[in-house]
């Protein structure tokens, strides 16, 4: 008799504009909403779920216009909602009807599967608790409906009454639903726990149904607890984009799914479209306004960053001595962090990297320089054009685009009590002497201003370079005003964006260093193309 062929594909459903909208400080428009789900499906999930239709303005916008407005190509659009009330009819909840009246070809209903919050939150019985689900699986399924259930703290109440949480299993199954999701809702259950329940739940309701999981990280084991559902036999995941949810957050797709592909074997997303993974995580990251942790696996942009030397000489000669896969598969790259830790490898690397060719003492002096540099504050980490342009000098380059011959800042405090900054700069530009003052609204605005106009005539290529970010940190706050200070000024042209470092105990100082250097090397990459 031949074996029976494994199921190696699992579904992926995407919670982040319901689930992943419910964390703390995060909030997107009816807009930001549609781009999103334009980029999960270029990804390729399965399920987009969107929202809770009727709950609030902005949930019945998006539904009306995703009628309109949404091409989903992979993805099938899932409004969310729940059973009905509690002795209540299906045919006037205004729950169910707003479900039906969305138009998905699926919803996502959630139920009660533990005794406890049947009785204490629901505040009725058990078995009009199960008469809640069947209802309402019935009634949504005889509407045209694909139903998928998600199961609200079903391992807490299997823990304490599991003959009642399988009960909510086959309310569900027999009137209709296509998926049981079991909820790990409070997010308190370990993988070993969760491997054993759903292995229970699969041996009792066999191939009648897909199992899913949907997990909550608050201990840390969401993205585990949903590996080892799909051990036991789940072939549904839920979660979000970068782990984004309530509380702690829900199961972080961008990692599980790179997880369940590369590691286990299973297909989440259809042939060639894993590589878009980390370019749709930053992305959402940037649409939320909730920067991407540099160090997520898989699509952070330190997750194949390299430091130190011992790795960097290493990976030079084998690329997987320290990356357990290659980061081109999740659309992510290899990165040689340079800092005092570095040794010649890595200077070399990055040197290559740059275009730049550097002989042996050219790149002893690169080290000679960022021990000094750092050890003074200096952090080139973050510093990515400053680095650049030590390492240039390094090669005997100078840059001979404006040579500094002073500068001045003056601050004013009227009789109003109103302040004013004005800077004068000097610059020799060949052999022509420009000399320009402004106003600013800070010492460093000004600088910038009289800076610009003093080589505007010479380098119009200047009025696409827009400082976008300035940050300053005190390096030795014990030292009170005269502490040492940190400057980071952001910069781009429309084409690039690049990061340039100052250092010193006067503010003003270490400001200019790091405003200089972003326009020195503004020009240089304006000139070169």
């Amino acid at each position: 008799m031949k074996a029976a062929q494994k199921n190696t594909s699992v579904e992926v459903f995407d919670t982040t504009l319901r689930d992943g909208m419910q964390v703390e400080g995060v909030s997107a428009s009816v807009e930001d909403k549609l781009r999103i789900a334009e980029q999960l499906d270029y990804l390729g999930v399965h399920f987009i779920e969107g929202g809770w239709p009727g709950a609030n303005p902005k949930d019945i916008e998006f539904f009306a216009r995703a009628q309109k407005e949404l091409k989903l190509t992979t993805s099938t659009l899932v409004a969310f909602g729940s059973t009905r009330r509690p002795l209540g009819k299906v045919d006037d909840d205004p729950t169910l009807r707003n479900l039906i009246e969305s138009n998905t070809p699926a919803v996502c209903i959630v139920a009660k599967s533990s005794d406890y919050h049947v009785e204490q939150a629901l505040q009725t019985t058990l078995d009009e608790g199960l008469a809640m689900i069947g209802d309402s699986v019935k009634y949504l399924h005889g509407a045209g409906r694909q139903v998928l259930v998600d199961m609200e703290h079903f391992f807490d109440g299997y823990k304490s009454n599991p003959e009642f949480s399988m009960r909510a299993l086959e309310a569900a199954i027999i009137s209709g639903a296509t998926h049981l999701v079991l909820c790990d809702t409070n997010g308190g259950s370990l993988p070993f726990e969760v491997q054993d329940i759903v292995g229970a739940v699969q041996r009792h309701v066999g191939n009648d149904v897909i199992i899913g999981i949907h997990c909550h990280d608050d201990t840390g084991c969401a993205v585990a607890n949903s590996l080892a559902a799909v051990h036991s036999g789940a072939r549904h995941v839920q979660g979000t984009l970068n782990g984004l949810g309530e509380r702690t957050g829900n199961t972080n797709l961008t990692t599980v799914i790179p997880n369940l592909q590369l590691k286990l074997g299973y297909t989440c997303l259809p042939d060639g479209r894993l590589d878009r993974i980390t370019a749709v995580s930053n992305y959402v990251a940037e649409v939320l306004n909730r920067p991407l942790n540099p160090q997520a696996p898989y699509v952070g942009s330190g997750a194949f960053a390299h430091k130190a030397g011992l790795h960097v000489s290493a990976i030079a000669r084998v690329k997987d001595a320290y990356e357990h896969v290659s980061p081109e598969l999740v659309g992510n790259g290899t990165r040689f962090l340079v800092s005092e830790m570095a040794g010649r490898a890595t200077i070399t690397m990055k040197a290559e990297e740059l275009g730049l060719a550097m002989d042996g003492p050219a790149v002893n002096q690169v080290i000679d320089d960022l021990k000094r540099l750092e050890h003074e504050g200096y952090h080139f980490e973050a510093a990515d054009a400053s680095l650049e342009l030590l390492m240039r000098r390094a090669t005997g380059w100078e840059q001979n685009f404006f040579k500094v011959d002073s500068m001045r800042v003056i601050t004013d405090e009227s009789s109003n009590g109103d302040f004013t900054t004005e800077a004068t700069v000097k610059v020799w530009i060949g052999e022509a002497r420009e000399v320009f003052t402004a106003e600013g609204n800070g010492p460093v605005n000004a600088i910038d201003t009289a800076l610009r106009a003093a080589l505007a005539k010479s380098f119009p290529q200047l009025s696409k370079v827009h400082l976008t970010d300035y940050k300053v940190r005190i390096l030795d706050s014990g030292s009170a005003t005269g502490a040492v200070t940190r400057v980071l000024i952001d910069a781009t042209n429309g084409d690039r964006t690049w990061t340039t470092i100052g250092v010193s105990a006067n503010i003003i100082e270490a400001s200019w260093r790091a405003l200089e250097e972003s326009l020195v090397f503004g020009l240089l990459h304006s000139t070169n193309n």
